[in-house]
């Protein structure tokens, strides 16, 4: 995940802390992320972080200064969403290269763009390749 858009991410997960838990993914979206950090460390924004702005990077900010003083399980779990974050992009970013002998093979007929690959590798799940499955379910695709 680019830089930038993680600290942006960060801020705003963390600054959202309101909403209920969701289980653990081996690959998260933006919204599982949100869950999983408010029932980790919402009481620790709360606590340590109450006044911090959710502009430039507040949050994160004051997490980070206050790193001595937050839970365990807050700081761990930052550093998993983070990375499960970074795996979901990097399988979408592989996708469309593990998948492409499987689509030259099942979806010859279908026009490249606006997800129609996909949506054709989709309906055809129980003959495409484990590696193109595995890439579209960790990319979120399914």
């Amino acid at each position: 995940m680019k830089s930038g858009m993680r600290t942006i991410l960060l801020s705003l997960v963390l600054g959202l802390l309101a909403a209920s838990g969701a289980a653990n993914a081996q690959t998260i979206g933006y919204a599982d992320a949100i869950a999983i950090l408010t029932k980790q460390c919402g009481s620790d924004v709360a606590k340590y972080c109450s006044k911090a702005s959710l502009a430039n990077d507040g949050i994160t900010n004051c997490l980070a200064q206050n790193q001595d003083k937050i839970s365990n399980a807050c700081a761990t779990t930052v550093v998993q969403v983070v990375q499960s974050l970074d795996a979901r992009e990097a399988a979408e970013a592989a996708a469309p290269k593990v998948c492409a002998t499987d689509a030259r093979r099942l979806c010859k007929l279908t026009k490249g763009g606006q997800g129609h690959l996909l949506q054709c590798l989709l309906k055809a799940e129980p003959s495409v390749s484990a590696q193109c499955n595995a890439a579209i379910t960790n990319a979120g695709w399914r």
